[in-house]
């Protein structure tokens, strides 16, 4: 049932974690002050460490097999087979070897992607507090060990299986039993009947605190706990692949279908339409399948995106999918919180108001109703702020104190706003509030209305956040919230100060260049909010606020209205559950949807959202499981740097596509040149050329270009479209069309000069053993190195979208220049080692003609970027 505890030497008894708390206790050998550090340094090397093990996957073969099944590898599989029926046996062995080449490359490019994502974990270490020699800490949950005792808050993911031994939480069991509400868990009640899971005072690793404060002590660990013995359920996440990626793989399919019925349609055509022998044929088709194959594509993408992901990390922004970081690219909305977002999250309280002048309650109220620790610096920072301003009136503020008056606590619920302990003094028993005005001025009597209203307003316009202090005495313990938090007694208003991030206004202003919508959600008074929102470039006079209640009161319709327009809204004293309302009627308008969000209610909203995004520092474990994207500084330029991110990645993404698209056209037009004239022009260019091209020269460059740094103007633009695909008219136009279409003319150029010098004639057999044969062979690798000199010249043409190539600098993306300088050398090979020209068919064409190609890449870059131009001044 339950693990044991061991000793540095041998293995102690079996501990049952539903018998009597003290034999618990024994048998663990731990006590409620916990364990010394000494003692679980021990046990952690006796036990190891509190993490499931993943056994190890054998679906590497199932990942190399679909890298030789995917489009664009079956259609250089049908080149092959063509080839060996043709009895070209070595060029389809030739052809065969280039697919296992590139399956190797992209099975190979695919872990690097996945392992890239798994690191990303070491950016977000889970933590858990434990009690240690009398002492809260916090450590790594990872070192968890039996014996443990455990501190359990609200938004915290428990970590391991452990016996509740004080207070009482709510957790979510979902993932181990499928129920969708959660359940409470306390240390009063110890029904040892029925299964485990249902024991009402057990928790399980793998589950979520979704209220209520407890401490457990740790009874298992690792693959021992309850989801390690289900732990077979999730050994491996699933691959998520990218709509970019489903986008891609469908553009390769049309490809396909289109270079298979060219294929089809001209083998009769050149047979009896133009009299071509059945083997030269076969070479046409075979010629006109392998050029139309971009096979380095689909790992190119992967990889950019593995690339965008890890960049993103280092800045502050982890993504938790590859798939997340096209989709960042495109977000229209974001719905930020405000403190600790957009503001620094450091409260110092600036003004007391007490309706009698007296602030000695008011200051003993805040002490007792409150978790943090003053003296260590834990604990919220609002609370923080409270306890500071208390000891300064010379209030005990230890926890130790309030801990030894507490006999009751009602948690902070994010509905009500509002927190209350029930505290023994030398009175009797007291109920201490703290919450929002709104909220607490409701449960208040006897107060002036109209001057704490005027109090509130003063404060809010000037940006300060505000808390209302209230009080009740009591003669018992009371057992529901709704019982304690009646009838209480005004004490005053305490107002703080949370000033903007310094780069916040930046960012704002960023955002409003780019065509992105702010909405700003939060729990505070609307003044406060429209204040700091307006110290940011987000707010203007008329910018409208909207509060909870006032949301409450609209239909469907009416909020639909209120958001359809592009103008910035804040939504005031609003609860988690608007996020959620707001990201609906976003998401249903078309919009791409960046939600913020740090709680445990705001866990639904992370998740309906487009890119769901935690906070790394102040948000719980809840959130952080829910969201796309984590924030390790809570900041939110971070969110705009992370959308600039997505933009580049998706821009590179488009620019290799480009690059490896553009030179289909002058690999396809000599095969079609070759069967319209019957055989009587030979092919300008071999199978195995075109190989050496897509294999050889190609790649790295297109992985230099995925490297791209963003374009200026990136932010100056509106966000594309949800719909818009990655390959679209203007993009192909662009590729088969311009630069596509002058490679083709300069090559085919190169190549006849080259046959035409050499005295061929229209006709002319060329022939293994005709003497016209070494003349062709120099022709054909004209054409191959004129293909690979105009490589250069779309390298770089594909570098921007719009801008010129002068306003990125030649110079800025090094790795281009190295992919470059390999493609060279690698051409170089081809042409003049004795051993590649005998496998490539190519021989050194004469030096003149050789000069000529050095005007290719400029000619090609000429081309487009003139049409870069003319475009630019369209728009």
């Amino acid at each position: 049932m339950a693990t044991t505890t061991t000793t540095s030497t041998a293995t102690e008894p079996d501990s049952d974690p539903r018998e009597p708390l003290d034999r618990l206790f024994r048998d663990l050998r731990t006590k409620r002050t916990g364990l010394s550090e000494r003692e679980a340094a021990r046990r952690l090397v006796a036990h190891g460490p509190n993490e499931l093990t993943r056994r190890k996957q054998r679906d590497w073969p199932k990942q190399l097999l679909r890298q030789f099944t995917h489009p664009l590898a079956l259609l250089l599989w049908l080149a092959a087979g063509l080839a060996v029926l043709a009895g070209t046996t070595v060029l389809g062995i030739a052809i065969i070897a280039v697919i296992v080449l590139n399956a190797a490359l992209a099975f190979v490019q695919e872990q690097q992607a996945e392992k890239a994502v798994e690191a990303l974990a070491a950016y977000l270490p889970a933590t858990a507090a434990v009690v240690r020699d009398g002492v809260r800490l916090s450590v790594p949950a990872r070192d968890l060990v039996p014996g443990d005792v455990l501190i359990i808050e609200e938004g915290d993911r428990v970590s391991a299986d452990a016996r509740l031994i004080d207070g009482g939480v709510e957790v979510d069991l979902s993932t181990l039993n499928g129920e969708s509400l959660p359940a409470y868990r306390s240390a009063e009640l110890t029904d040892v009947a029925g299964p485990l899971l249902d024991a009402c005072d057990l928790v399980f690793s793998g589950t979520s605190c979704t209220g209520g404060e407890a401490k457990a002590v740790v009874f298992a660990t690792g693959m021992r706990t309850e989801l390690g013995r289900i732990a077979a359920l999730s050994q491996r996440v699933g691959r998520d692949e990218s709509p970019l990626e489903r986008q891609v793989k469908r553009v390769a399919w049309l490809i396909a279908a289109v270079a298979v019925g060219a294929g089809i349609a001209f083998l009769p055509l050149g047979v009896f339409g133009a009299g071509l022998p059945l083997p030269d044929a076969f070479n046409f088709a075979i010629g006109l399948l392998v050029a139309n194959v971009p096979e380095g594509l689909l790992p190119i993408i992967t990889l950019a995106l593995a690339v965008g992901v890890r960049g993103l990390a280092r800045r502050g922004a982890v993504v938790k999918r590859l798939s997340a970081v096209e989709t960042l690219g495109s977000t229209t909305v974001i719905c930020t919180d405000k403190t600790g977002t957009l503001t620094q999250n450091r409260m110092t309280v600036t003004d007391i108001w007490t309706p009698g002048g007296d602030r000695s309650a008011l200051a003993v109220a805040v002490s007792a109703c409150n978790n943090a620790d003053l003296e260590a610096g834990s604990g919220d920072p609002t609370e923080l702020a409270l306890l500071q301003a208390a000891a300064e009136m010379g209030t005990e503020v230890s926890p130790e104190h309030r801990a030894e008056h507490r006999v009751r606590q009602f948690h902070f619920d994010p509905t009500l706003r509002m927190m209350s302990t029930v505290d023994r003094n030398d009175d009797g028993l007291v109920v201490n509030v703290k919450g929002a005005p709104e909220e607490m001025l409701a449960r208040c009597a006897r107060f002036d209305t109209a001057e704490v209203e005027r109090v509130i307003s003063e404060y809010a316009h000037r940006g300060l956040r505000v808390l209302a202090v209230a009080r009740r005495r009591c003669d018992a313990i009371p057992e529901r919230r709704e019982d304690a938090e009646h009838d209480l007694e005004l004490l005053g208003l305490v107002a703080m100060f949370d000033p903007p991030r310094p780069e916040v206004a930046d960012a704002v202003a960023r955002c409003h260049t780019a065509g992105i919508r702010l909405i700003v959600v939060t729990g505070d008074h609307g003044l406060t909010a429209k204040e700091i929102a307006r110290q940011v470039g987000i707010a203007r006079d008329e910018t409208t606020v909207v509060t909870g209640a006032e949301l409450d009161d609209m239909t469907e319709a009416e909020l639909d209205e209120l958001l359809r327009g592009d103008e910035e809204l804040i939504f005031a004293r609003s609860s988690p559950e608007v996020k959620l309302r707001v990201a609906d009627a976003l998401r249903a308008q078309g919009n791409v949807v960046a939600m913020t969000g740090d709680g445990v209610n705001d866990a639904p909203a992370l998740r309906r959202a487009d890119i769901g995004v935690a906070m790394g520092r102040s948000g719980t474990d809840v959130a952080r499981e829910a969201s796309t994207m984590v924030l390790t500084d809570d900041n939110f330029a971070t969110i705009v740097t992370a959308v600039e991110a997505g933009r580049q990645v998706y821009d590179n993404v488009r620019k290799f596509i480009l690059y490896i698209f553009a030179h289909a056209t002058p690999e396809v037009i000599p095969f079609l040149l070759f069967a319209l004239s019957g055989g009587a022009i030979p092919l300008p260019l071999t199978v195995l050329q075109i190989l050496a091209i897509d294999l050889g020269t190609e790649t790295l460059p297109a992985l230099a270009l995925g490297r791209e740094p963003a374009e200026p103007g990136i932010m100056s633009r509106p966000p594309r479209h949800r719909a818009d695909g990655v390959i679209n008219r203007q993009m192909l136009w662009r590729a088969w069309g311009l630069l596509g279409g002058v490679s083709a003319l300069l090559v085919l150029g190169g190549f006849f000069w080259t046959l035409l010098a050499g005295g061929w004639h229209l006709g002319d057999p060329v022939g293994d053993g005709t003497p016209l044969h070494h003349v062709w062979v120099q022709a054909t690798t004209m054409s191959f190195l004129g293909i690979v000199a105009c490589q250069l010249g779309t390298a770089f043409a594909s570098r921007t979208q719009y801008a010129s190539l002068r306003s990125i600098g030649v110079f800025s993306n090094r790795l281009l220049w190295w992919g470059v300088l390999f493609e060279v050398v690698f051409a170089a090979a081809v042409v003049t080692v004795p051993a590649l020209q005998h496998v490539f068919g190519t021989a050194v064409p004469p030096v003149e003609h050789l000069a000529l190609l050095v005007t290719f890449p400029v000619i090609v870059w000429g081309a487009d970027e003139l049409w870069r131009w003319y475009r630019r001044g369209r728009s």
